[in-house]
Formats: C-alpha cells, sequence, structure tokens
C-alpha cells in the first residue's frame, strides 16, 4: 500500500500508507515479519534433491578452478586452529545479517520514506527471485560436500564450522552415506541445505550498503561500510556456507530486487497521475 507525498527530491515522491496512521509503523513490522516468514517456508518447501545440489556444486567447482578463485579450503584452513576466531564469525554469520538489514529499513521509514517504499520493495522483490532460484538451481555449500572432494584424506575439505566449533543448534557431526552424499540426518540440521546461490547474506549486506550509502556523509562510514561488505564475504567464507561465485549471485539478486521494485514504482507513479490528467482535459 502507498499513499502520495508531497516531496522534494526524491524520484519517487511517494511513501507508506502507514506513515498515515498514528501506529502504522507496528502494521509493517507485522507485515514485513509475516512475508519474511513465507519467504522462510518457501525457501525451505522448494529445497532440491542431493544429486542437483552435488552436479550443480560440481559445476561451480569447474567454473572456479578455471577462474583461478577455488580458494574455500586454503582460507578456512588458514583459520581453522584458532578456535575463538572461528566461533565470532560463526555468531557474525547467524546474527549481523539480520540486525543491519532491519536497521536500514527502520533508518528510511523515519528520515526518507519515500526511499523506505522502494528498498521494501527492493527487499521483498529478492526473497521472490530467491525462492525461485532456490527451486530451479539447489546447490550443494562447500562444507556439506563429500569427505575428500577435491583434496586428499576421508574427512570434508571445507569444515561445517557452526557444527565443529560453536555448536550452533545441535550438536551433531556431520556423516555421510557411503556413496558421500549427506546423510538424511545431517540435512535435517538446515531449512534448505542447498540453498547457496544465492548467497543472501551477501545481498543483505549489499541490500543495507547500497540502501544507506546516501545517508554516509562522512568518509569512515563509507570505509566502515565497505569494510562491512568485504567482512560478509570472508565470513562466509570460513565459515564454509557458501562458494565464492555465491557472491555475484547475491550482488545480482539486489539487482533485480531494486529492478523490480523501480518498475512497480514507476506504473504506480503513472497510474496515480491518470485522474489528475483526466480532470485537467474535462470542459
Amino acid at each position: 500500500m502507498t499513499a502520495t507525498v508531497a516531496g522534494t527530491g526524491d524520484a519517487a515522491v511517494f511513501a507508506p500508507a502507514s506513515k498515515r496512521w498514528r501506529y502504522g509503523w507496528l502494521v509493517e513490522v507485522g507485515v514485513m515479519a509475516g512475508l519474511f516468514q513465507l519467504y522462510e517456508l518457501g525457501r525451505e518447501l522448494v529445497a532440491g534433491g542431493t544429486a542437483a545440489a552435488f552436479a550443480n556444486a560440481e559445476g561451480i567447482v569447474d567454473a572456479q578452478r578455471w577462474l583461478g578463485i577455488l580458494w574455500e579450503r586454503s582460507i578456512q584452513q588458514a583459520f581453522l586452529d584458532t578456535d575463538w576466531f572461528i566461533t565470532f564469525w560463526n555468531w557474525f554469520y547467524g546474527t549481523v545479517h539480520f540486525l543491519l538489514p532491519a536497521a536500514a529499513l527502520v533508518f528510511l521509514y523515519r528520515r526518507a520514506p519515500a526511499r523506505y517504499l522502494r528498498w521494501r520493495n527492493t527487499l521483498l522483490a529478492m526473497w521472490a527471485i530467491g525462492v525461485l532460484v532456490f527451486w530451479l538451481y539447489p546447490l550443494m555449500p562447500p562444507r556439506l560436500m563429500p569427505p575428500g572432494y577435491g583434496c586428499a584424506g576421508s574427512k570434508p575439505c571445507v569444515v561445517d564450522t557452526a557444527v565443529g566449533y560453536t555448536n550452533l543448534g545441535p550438536r551433531r557431526e556431520l556423516e555421510f552415506n557411503r556413496d558421500g552424499t549427506p546423510t538424511k540426518a545431517t540435512l535435517d540440521q538446515y531449512a534448505n541445505p542447498y540453498a547457496a546461490m544465492p548467497s543472501f547474506h551477501i545481498g543483505w549486506s549489499t541490500f543495507t550498503a547500497a540502501a544507506l550509502w546516501s545517508f554516509l556523509r562522512r568518509h569512515w562510514m563509507k570505509v566502515a561500510m565497505v569494510a562491512y561488505l568485504l567482512a560478509v564475504i570472508f565470513c562466509i567464507t570460513v565459515t564454509g556456507n557458501h562458494w565464492l561465485l555465491d557472491v555475484p549471485g547475491g550482488w545480482a539478486v539486489v539487482a533485480a530486487g531494486l529492478g523490480v521494485a523501480l518498475v512497480v514504482e514507476r506504473v504506480w507513479l503513472r497510474v496515480r497521475a491518470r485522474p489528475a490528467s483526466a480532470s485537467v482535459g474535462v470542459g
């Protein structure tokens, strides 16, 4: 729902209808929370099969090897002996990507309603696009690849650090079938174990940076935001949750989501302009 707003400067001078209500922000929170739960449910319902996810992961490995960026194991191995460091990045992985996008939306809702509406719609489009990609392209993350795949030995080349270090969720070591695929007990630990592409950690961090960038007036703020973006890339790699090619996938989903939001914005403005145009022509 939208309401036109007399505006200054923004290309799209309109804002959420909830801004007209005394407690409209509660409506926004409730709607966004409900839609996020639908996204989570959709992501779980479209979980792909192990065979397809592994085949797609093999394609990613081949592509990264060709590009010279098959670095996941090397990056992780450099830090695995430092427990506190790995634990920090596991907690970073599990918390920050939820908090900062929400904080960005709250800031925009209060300070720039028109931009809030644009970026809220971007996020909604991102969720829809993400579920579609998860369905069409299930991808096994590095931490679930079969033991010995791409390296010597009988243990996973990339460790699931959330299980082995931080004990996020049930304490359970990864288990594999004889053919090297993860067992059902292992997969049951995750809502959708094969939702690696696109990386929504990259998507949400890029979303946050893009939404707030014009408000970062000081140089140190922009440096901090860039450092945050780089930290997220490092985080998803060192924890074994994503391939490096999942990173541009995250960027792409933000670009696509913003494109959808801009189209919706343009259509809405045209619809709002029609009655005014018609009334001018009368008499």
